[in-house]
């Protein structure tokens, strides 16, 4: 009896161990979702329970403990790290996966192409009419992620050159809620990350050069780097947790862990 009894605090304590939360990045939410349903179906005692929120969401989850694993679509802050460092943890870093940042309009729009040049100014609010950029005589509606979004902060990084939004932009709680208001509005512009777009929404190709080349948003075109707006997707999680969430990390780094990542329209650890 008391064998049998130690035998089951054994087995609970290793059940309750392979229980992981994982939070944050609506960008990396499906591809977490994915993966884990793969990991748990080959490890029958795990449980990985998954949500989004955006990148700030987890990253303050995994400050106040109660996330294993904060998912993000941009790199901790200094001040979040020494945040983290003040109160005793270690963030660690995993790069999970790339990602292309898509700009997308209304399938109606007419619109071929965009340069970096006349995003930024779309997006500050000095072009204000697609008849602008070679499009129909009509308003531009201007949608983006919400700033706690680590999509926001890589927007205005890479394409504003850190400039600010305009002050009228509509700002989406998910990505999810981008393609929709896209979907359903012909003026629309915004962005997503790439394994989003679907036929509601019209990707356009964009150009880094002043327009002499327009690269469209693709797998294989951020593979060979051709098209420009792409970053990677992070891991974040306290070192005293390393053990507990290896398990689930090597599996993303596995060959079946690659190739689903690749399926799902992500682009692999390199």
């Amino acid at each position: 009896m008391k064998r049998a009894l130690i035998a089951i605090i054994i087995a609970a304590s290793c059940c309750s161990a392979s229980a992981q939360k994982i939070k944050g990045s609506d960008t990396v939410l499906p591809l977490t979702q994915a993966l884990s349903e793969i990991y748990m179906a080959a490890h029958p005692a795990a449980t990985v329970t998954v949500t989004g929120g955006g990148s700030g969401v987890g990253i303050s989850a995994l400050l106040e403990g109660t996330t294993d694993i904060a998912m993000a679509s941009r790199r901790i802050t200094f001040n979040e790290k020494m945040k983290m460092k003040q109160s005793g943890h270690e963030p660690c870093e995993f790069v999970v996966a790339y990602d292309a940042l898509a700009v997308v309009v209304n399938p109606a729009n007419p619109v071929k192409g965009l340069t970096r040049e006349q995003l930024e100014a779309i997006f500050r609010g000095k072009i204000t009419n697609w008849k602008e950029v070679g499009g129909n005589d009509a308003k531009i509606v201007v949608y983006s992620r919400e700033t706690s979004s680590g999509t926001y902060e890589f927007f205005k990084e890479s394409v504003l050159e850190n400039k600010n939004y305009m002050a009228g932009v509509l700002s989406m709680p998910a990505t999810g809620a981008i393609i929709q208001s896209v979907s359903q509005t012909k003026g629309a512009i915004g962005y997503v990350g790439l394994a989003y777009l679907n036929p509601r929404v019209k990707a356009v190709p964009v150009s880094y050069d002043g327009g002499r080349h327009y690269v469209y948003p693709s797998v294989e075109n951020a593979m060979d780097k051709t098209y420009p707006i792409v970053r990677p997707l992070y891991y974040y999680y306290d070192r005293v947790k390393t053990d507990e969430v290896m398990p689930f990390i090597k599996f993303i780094e596995s060959a079946q862990g690659q190739e689903k990542t690749l399926e799902l329209g992500f682009i692999p650890r390199q």
